[in-house]
């Protein structure tokens, strides 16, 4: 008897050792995403606004200190979704404007889909904005079981209209934007989205079917303009005295409430135990509407830090180090073939992948097996919007990331020559382990003051000189403000950079930016949706 326990035992290490996944069933995975979040605007960087849940899984978690997104909304999800830079599926310039026809190209299988594949539950609430003009596009089409949400990129949180001004027909339409799978939501108005996509989320956890794994995408609207909160989520924030960011701050704190219900959800019916839960921003913060990325430079849009270095935590009982902060670099594609890691998927399948497992890093804080980020190549991009500070700044409340065409980006010839090299007037990011290169215009300049301070005015970076115009080289390790430009310092590593940059542009498809298409126009429907 003793020989037969002890011939088991060593079956069952063997096993163990060999085959790791057999006796673990898939991890349920939720994915938490917030819109134009700051990177001050969480309790655990520093912020007077409050944020208790986000504190705790944080600190209970691994908190992701060097964890970059993309600088605006559509570029980020797409590549949660492709693992694939954006200049991989044409959509490395803008976001996609409510009229544009086209989405995510269709040929690219999303993470959803392979997530369902692997034998998921798949379920989205919130915001989609990764195309919506054939119904091919929704996300219903894409992977995901279900769906409750607005399909494009901003909207009143009560009325869950958008108004669009359609230039083709000189014409402003306003409708309602909220599906629940393909059919229009209209019983909703006056619902608070944060908590209306609160509640849907936490209704479909406690539905859940636990035979299967569940896969949860959670895209908040919160905290993106318009700056709108019930009253008592800004009460205790009156010593804030912008009002743009006291009514903010609210808005975060609903978000933090709502991360909280998500959680407790999660525990309430036996899934947190198996559960790796994310948060994660889409984007830098929009200085002008009530976010603070201080103390990094830029905001939203920009390829500076305050646009690119994204609020980042992971928890769950699956962590081998939990409490930990990790300084290694992870970008937002890497979260799909992460995932599909996970869920005993394979990204291997994949061809073109251009993130990287890294769960390992995460989970036992081993080194990251990314070295290199390309953060954008956009040779379209222009920038003549006045780059001001006012807080008092009246903006239109469907901005998701810039003014958008005829407001102040646009087009503009590219300057790039393969043959003579990558041409350094083109608005491009890349990150190579402690070096960032910038070249052409990377966006607003201006360092903004800590929320708050008696600072005034953000500090203006001091004139560059023409050779130094158009290139820029910072050690964010040592300078993560980029203060200190070094490329005079390091020419070979500039040099370097300029080449990998040059190595990407040849491999870039080309951009994908479709003129609004007046059929867009919902007309006597009431409702945003597909036209083609």
């Amino acid at each position: 008897m003793g020989r037969l326990h002890y011939g088991l035992l060593l079956l069952s290490l063997y096993v163990g050792l060999h085959f790791p996944h057999i006796d673990a069933a898939p991890p349920n995975i939720v994915f938490i995403l917030a819109d134009d979040l700051g990177w001050h605007d969480v309790g655990f960087h520093g912020s007077e606004i409050k944020t208790p849940h986000l504190d705790k899984l944080a600190k209970s978690g691994v908190q992701l200190d060097n964890y970059y997104v993309q600088p605006i909304c559509t570029p980020s999800r797409n590549q949660l979704m492709t693992g694939k830079y954006q200049i991989h599926t044409g959509m490395q310039h803008q976001i996609i404007w409510p009229c544009q026809p086209y989405c995510v190209p269709l040929e690219e299988k999303l993470l959803p889909e392979r997530l369902r594949e692997a034998g998921y539950a798949t379920h989205m609430v919130g915001k989609w904005h990764l195309g919506m003009y054939r119904k091919e596009c929704l996300p219903t089409r894409r992977g995901f079981d279900s769906y409750f949400g607005y399909l494009m990129g901003s909207e009143d949180y009560y009325s869950h209209h958008r108004c669009v001004y359609i230039a083709a027909l000189n014409v402003t339409r306003c409708a309602l934007d909220l599906r629940d799978g393909e059919e229009v939501a209209s019983a909703y108005k006056g619902a608070y989205s944060t908590q209306l996509f609160s509640q849907r989320a936490t209704d479909l956890i406690g539905k859940h079917d636990h035979k299967k794994p569940l896969f949860l995408y959670l895209a908040f609207q919160a905290v993106h303009a318009p700056l709108q909160v019930p009253e008592h989520y800004t009460a205790p924030y009156s010593f804030i005295k912008d009002k743009p960011r006291r009514i903010y701050a609210g808005m975060v704190s609903a978000m933090d409430e709502a991360v909280g219900n998500v959680t407790d959800a999660l525990k309430a019916h036996n899934l947190w135990n198996n559960t790796v839960l994310i948060f994660s921003a889409d984007n830098g913060g929009q200085t002008l509407l009530g976010g603070s990325n201080w103390p990094l430079r830029g905001r939203k849009a920009s390829l500076w830090e305050g646009g690119v270095r994204g609020v980042g935590l992971v928890n769950s009982p699956l962590l081998e180090k939990p409490g930990s902060l990790s300084r290694e670099l992870i970008h937002i594609s890497d979260w799909l073939p992460t995932l599909l890691h996970l869920a005993n998927g394979s990204a291997q399948m994949s061809k073109g992948l251009d993130g990287f497992d890294v769960w390992k890093t995460l989970s036992k804080g081993t080194t990251s097996p990314r070295l290199e980020i390309l953060h954008n190549i956009d040779p379209l991009y222009v920038e003549n919007a006045p780059c001001t500070y006012d807080s008092a700044l009246s903006l239109p409340p469907d901005l998701c990331h810039m003014p958008g065409p005829g407001f102040g980006f646009g087009f503009a010839p590219s300057r790039f020559n393969q043959s003579d090299g990558f041409d350094i007037h083109v608005h491009a990011a890349i990150r190579y382990k402690q070096w960032k290169l910038l070249t052409g215009y990377p966006g607003c300049p201006l360092w903004f003051p800590k929320p708050g301070s008696m600072s005034g005015a953000p500090q203006a970076p001091p004139p560059p000189q023409p050779e130094e115009a158009a290139v820029r080289l910072y050690n964010i390790e040592h300078d993560p403000e980029e203060r200190d430009d070094v490329s005079a310092l390091y020419p070979r590593m500039v040099d370097f950079l300029l080449s990998r940059l040059q190595h990407y542009q040849k491999d870039s498809k080309p951009i994908v930016f479709p003129d609004d298409d007046p059929k867009c126009d919902p007309g006597p429907t009431g409702a945003w949706g597909p036209w083609a």
